[in-house]
């Protein structure tokens, strides 16, 4: 069984090549290792061509866009969690540390996962318009000046927030329709939770179902006041906020274009948004 790992060590903690090699070594784990240069969606699709097994060594952008190539090519799915938060890592239970990761990638043990989908690009834990894809846009803009990474994010969430602006949609949710005006529209692939301290965690990514987050009426007083109801977990029963579960999701608006941002990275859509959830369609090595 040939196993390639596509590795991409610009992200987030950026894994070093020598060190994946020396770890490669120490664990006995055989695996070719192939390092991604600017298009990583080409590098995946050449990487998933020529193996059984492909793994992603990145943060959740490359995890994202590895995996979207196994759907693809059918193949089994890896992950060396070596990014900054690691959202599908953590949630599917796939361990931080190196060496027990690359165990749990020799032990061969696999799980059936949803992904979503908008418009037939492929998402593994959420996408949404609004707020956060302005955000992405204006956190790159710092970083291309030069700004480090942490004064870059302040200042995308000064400048989101002094720009906070609602939209007009029409959502269909299943068989219901909403019409509403919110600043933003998060759809995940199955359910966050959105309060306590196991908020942005996902008990299960297995159950068919896509999850939506939406705030008519939520101003900027609220983007203040929204760190304090998550944590004195209020924010699901406040009036401004509207959560529930769906298996397909379909979003209207007036623009011509609407961007979006899929696990982290912006693209731009045509109108109107459907997202799906294709059930057990990424086969994962994972506990």
């Amino acid at each position: 069984m040939k196993r390639v790992i596509v590795l991409n060590s610009r992200s987030g903690t950026a894994l070093e090549r020598e060190k994946l090699d020396e770890a490669l070594a120490r664990t006995g784990c055989e695996a070719e290792v192939i390092e991604a240069g600017e298009d990583i969606a080409a590098t995946a699709r050449r990487a998933a061509a020529g193996c059984d097994v492909l793994i992603a060594s990145g943060g959740d952008g490359t995890v994202s866009t590895v995996a979207a190539a196994a759907v693809a090519a059918d193949r089994v799915f890896g992950v060396i969690p070596s990014g900054t938060l690691n959202h599908f890592a953590r949630d599917a239970r796939i361990p931080a540390d190196l060496d027990e990761a690359l165990a749990l990638i020799q032990a061969g043990h696999t799980r059936l996962f949803d992904v979503g989908e908008l418009n037939g690009h492929l998402f593994i834990n959420n996408a949404s318009i609004g707020a956060y894809p302005r955000l992405v846009w204006e956190r790159n803009r710092a970083r291309s000046f030069g700004l480090p990474r942490p004064l870059a994010m302040g200042f995308a969430v000064a400048r989101t927030w002094a720009g906070l602006r609602s939209m007009a949609v029409r959502v269909s949710v299943d068989s219901t329709v909403l019409v509403r005006r919110t600043p933003f529209i998060f759809v995940g692939n199955s359910e966050y939770e959105i309060e306590g301290t196991s908020l942005g965690t996902r008990p299960t990514m297995t159950n068919g179902r896509l999850s939506l987050y939406m705030a008519p009426r939520f101003g900027r007083v609220d983007a203040l006041l929204l760190p304090l109801r998550v944590l004195r977990s209020t924010l699901a029963s406040h009036e401004t906020f509207e959560a529930m579960t769906a298996s397909s999701i379909s979003v209207e608006t007036a623009r011509r274009r609407v961007s979006a941002a899929l696990d982290g990275e912006v693209r731009i859509f045509t109108p109107p948004l459907r997202f799906i959830v294709r059930r057990h369609a990424l086969k994962v090595l994972a506990p």
